[in-house]
């Protein structure tokens, strides 16, 4: 039993025989010592004091005396105010360290049969465009997530909606017909989401000169965006796909297939991947379909003009078009068609859209449309809203193709890392090849720790130069802890020492050690209930730190006391595997030498 859960079930005991009250755990508040004051565990004496009809002083008083004689994880106690300040018996930690030790996975739960299915989608990509900085920041929360949510103790379904029909994609597809002379992949040597994003910068070039033409002639802007010949092509394009005209369905397939394959090589390097893909092209005609049987049922209305809305006025909201008056589809429909197809695939008990907070409007309607019709997680569905993020010489534009490419990005990061190791002589003893996957771990960690380590609700300004750090909060420094420490625990199986759990007496930093590694377990927990990869991020950090304060003050090798020597590298050994875990949670490797 965890000795916080020892102190909990002692002093719910010791209210009920000194003030005979049964009391709920949430009412025994234990905390962690602040560092002023002698203890580990402190416990909030004010809930008592009623009960007790003496000041929180003596209350506190007669609880810590209880708790002395009779929870023996707790050696002493001292009261301030009406706080009680545990001090835990060495026996307790040691104990506790056997646990962490005994345990592969300490502080994270395992799903079983019974766990409640979560579903989360995230990177939600254009085929008309390769991927770039904001969806580097969505597939890294997406899969973060994921990792949290099942290291909760939940079943998880990870989902990609691709965006792969509509006006944007055709203006790729006319471009590459007009402009492209038959240009592939293979005869450009460009990845296919990086051709396809071309064709899209080149219609946008082509269309604008067409309606700065338009209006030399006379026409008012508007309308030459709308007369424009580019354009009305496009839309003839679009109602031919609408149509299935062969021609054009072979010519989508052909250049959507090149994007998948440009999207694949993205999503491996960076770490991340999909137990299923959804696509709007197979989704928007089911989302319709469910609109008109919502109609059928009341739920909606059709007005004069044959276009079909929802009336939310009564949620506090406005009205919002579903079908418009020709009876195509708002992206509304296609995400209501999407959760039709993952209802009937998957019986979700909880659906989670990683999606930024521009869409925060979206999400609240589609939950209530959903509950509408009847889908039993409508109304609990939850929108991981995430802010925006930006490079310090500012925002991204697609269609000027000013867009800060994913590819590009991790490349730089990766070869950043290669320079910065290279100059700080951390890869002297190395290969050309060990280098090179070194380089690659730890720019991908910098990059990954960094926009994580955020508030995901928050805006964002990611830096790569100040990523890329060997100190301080970032990737790199939590790397080099870790393969440090595997350097030491390879010393030592080199001179035949083992780790082992020795009757010793625990240094207070020893001690704080084991307390911070106890508290993993909370910190996933906090990071599964607020969604929250940064928890995970800044816990990583906090152990990182108190273990490099420890091997500051302690030697672990060089150490005469075979017993404490055995200690120190049984506590080297659970801190490299918690942060290997704990990293993993957020999708990085962790290099086992630096």
């Amino acid at each position: 039993m965890k000795i916080e859960q020892q102190i909990m079930a002692a002093a719910q005991a010791a209210v009920k025989a000194l003030y005979g009250q049964e009391v709920p755990e949430k009412m025994v508040q234990i905390q962690k010592t602040r560092s002023e004051f002698e203890g580990s565990l402190t416990i909030v004496v004010f809930p008592f004091v009623k009960m007790a009809r003496k000041s929180p002083e003596q209350t506190g008083q007669e609880l810590g005396e209880y708790l002395v004689q009779n929870c023996e994880a707790i050696s002493k106690y001292n009261v301030v105010k009406g706080f009680l300040n545990l001090s835990i018996a060495d026996e307790a930690w040691l104990s506790m360290l056997k646990d962490i030790d005994a345990d592969e996975h300490y502080g994270e739960r395992i799903a079983d049969e019974n766990s409640p299915l979560v579903m989360i989608e995230y990177s939600s990509p254009n085929t008309n465009k390769p991927l770039h900085l904001g969806h580097v920041r969505n597939n890294l929360l997406g899969w973060s997530l994921a990792q949290i949510m099942e290291a909760n103790g939940n079943k998880v379904v990870k989902t990609n909606i691709v965006n792969d029909r509509g006006i944007h994609i055709c203006k790729s597809m006319l471009a590459w017909l007009k402009y492209g002379n038959g240009e592939t992949p293979e005869s450009s040597g460009k990845k296919g989401d990086h051709l396809i994003g071309d064709y899209y910068v080149a219609f946008d070039k082509h269309y604008r000169e067409e309606i700065k033409e338009l209006m030399a002639q006379g026409m008012d802007e508007e309308k030459a965006k709308q007369e424009a010949p580019l354009i009305k092509e496009a839309h003839e394009m679009l109602v031919k796909w609408e149509q299935n005209d062969p021609e054009v369905r072979a010519l989508w397939e052909k250049m959507n297939n090149w994007v998948y394959a440009g999207f694949d090589e993205t999503y491996k390097k960076m770490g991340v991947s999909f137990d299923k893909i959804y696509y709007e092209s197979q989704t928007y005609l089911k989302g319709k379909a469910k609109v008109e049987e919502g109609l059928a049922k009341g739920l909606f209305e059709r007005h004069e003009d044959n276009s079909v809305w929802a009336d939310l006025t009564n949620e506090g909201l406005d009205q919002k078009l579903l079908l418009r008056s020709d009876g195509t589809s708002v992206y509304m429909t296609q995400d209501i068609g999407t959760a039709e197809m993952r209802f009937q695939d998957y019986p979700i008990d909880k659906m989670i859209y990683v999606v930024g907070n521009e869409q925060n409007y979206h999400f609240q309607v589609l939950s209530i449309l959903l509950d509408r019709l009847g889908f039993k997680w409508g109304k609990e569905l939850t929108h991981f809203s995430y802010g925006m993020v930006e490079l310090p010489n500012g925002k991204m534009k697609s269609r000027e193709g000013t867009v800060v490419d994913a590819d590009d990005l991790m490349a730089l990061m990766v070869e950043d890392a290669y320079k910065t190791s290279m100059e700080l002589g951390k890869f002297d003893d190395m290969t050309e090849e060990e280098r090179r996957e070194i380089a690659r771990i730890v720019g991908m960690g910098a990059l990954k720790y960094f926009i994580l380590k955020v508030d995901a609700r928050k805006n964002m300004l990611f830096n790569p130069e100040e990523s890329i750090d060997f100190n301080g909060n970032t990737g790199p420094f939590i790397q080099y802890t870790y393969a440090r420490i595997r350097s030491i625990l390879r010393k030592a199986e080199a001179e035949g020492l083992k780790p082992a759990a020795a009757q010793v007496a625990l240094a207070e930093k020893e001690v704080e050690l084991v307390q911070k590694m106890n508290e993993f377990g909370a910190a996933v927990e906090q990071a599964g209930k607020d969604y929250s990869p940064s928890g995970i991020a800044n816990y990583c950090y906090e152990l990182t730190k108190v273990f490099n304060q420890f091997y500051h003050d302690y030697s672990i090798l060089n150490e005469s006391d075979e017993q404490k020597k055995a200690i120190r590298l049984m506590l080297a050994k659970n801190v490299a595997k918690i942060i290997k875990n704990g990293m993993s949670l957020l999708g990085i490797e962790v290099p086992e030498r630096m």
